[in-house]
This record gives structure tokens, C-alpha cells and sequence, in this order.
């Protein structure tokens, strides 16, 4: 494994341990020639996805991109970052299970949605206002609106205090 410090290919792994309920491997590592210490993850990955933009664009699927979004999404809520994780892995196997090697961009993106839905309003919201490509804040009222509305009819906050 390179490191992300100077670059060097001679790495050692100084402790391995399962996570995300034996999904993957973290692996902390020490770099031979500077001494840096990093860490990376081992997961396992069913089939190369390609991701298929609105332009028509195709582009391999990034699973770091997707966790980015969704951090920016859950910036300071009381969202743990186990709970993001186990989120993100779903989401990736979801998608790999599939069968099709092909994903569109807008399919990434209400899976996503509907993931935070369930998760945090205000992530859901957030993350709704850059996919949906909000312009003004009629876009977030009328958003905000259906939501509140969705919830009245059962939805998961039903009966709490407001």
C-alpha cells in the first residue's frame, strides 16, 4: 500500500480488525521509509459499478464520493459516524446486488434520499436541496411542506412535539 505521505510502496500493517459487522477490514499501517502511520479498509466488492450521469457521461463508481455527500449532508447532527457507515455499506451493496453494472445517478441519488429520510429530517433536507437542485427557498418551503405532510400521514414522527 502507498503512502499517502511520501509516497513510498513499503508499508507494514501493524493491527487488522474486523468492522462494519465483519464487512471490511481496517488496517492500521506504518510506512517503511518515512514512518508515517495511516489507515485503510478492505471490503468486498460484488461487481465494478459504472455510474451514468444526466449528460449521459460515465464514470466509475466512487464509494468515497458517495460517503462525502452524506457527510456534508450530516455535518453537525447527532448522526454516529458507525450509524453513517453501516448506512453507506447498505447503500453500496444495495446497489452492486442489483445484477446490472450500470447505475444512474439519479437512482444513487433517491436511494440516497431515502436512506436519510428514514435517518435525520434535516440531513434528508439538506441533502434534497443540492440533488434536487433547489434555486430559491419557495424550493425548500414546498419541500418542507410535503415532508411535514408525508409525516402527518404516519410517517416516523408522528405524535412528537414540534
Amino acid at each position: 500500500m502507498r503512502c499517502p505521505y511520501c509516497g513510498a510502496d513499503n508499508s507494514q500493517v501493524k493491527e487488522s480488525r474486523q468492522t462494519e459487522e465483519g464487512a471490511a477490514i481496517r488496517r492500521r499501517r506504518a510506512c517503511a521509509i518515512c514512518g508515517g502511520r495511516f489507515t485503510t479498509f478492505e471490503r468486498v466488492q460484488l461487481r465494478e459499478l459504472t455510474v451514468v450521469k444526466r449528460s449521459g457521461k460515465r464514470e466509475p463508481f466512487d464509494r468515497d464520493k458517495l460517503a462525502r455527500s452524506i457527510q456534508i449532508a450530516t455535518r453537525k447532527r447527532a448522526v454516529g459516524e458507525e450509524v453513517l457507515e453501516r448506512m453507506i455499506s447498505g447503500l453500496v451493496r444495495q446497489l452492486e446486488s442489483r445484477g446490472e453494472s450500470e447505475v444512474t445517478a439519479s437512482e444513487i441519488g433517491e436511494r440516497v434520499m431515502e436512506a436519510l429520510k428514514g435517518l435525520d429530517d434535516v440531513a434528508y433536507v439538506r441533502f434534497a436541496s443540492v440533488y434536487r437542485n433547489f434555486s430559491e427557498a419557495r424550493d425548500f418551503e414546498a419541500f418542507v411542506t410535503e415532508l411535514a405532510q408525508s409525516v402527518g400521514k404516519g410517517g416516523a414522527h408522528e405524535g412528537e412535539d414540534d
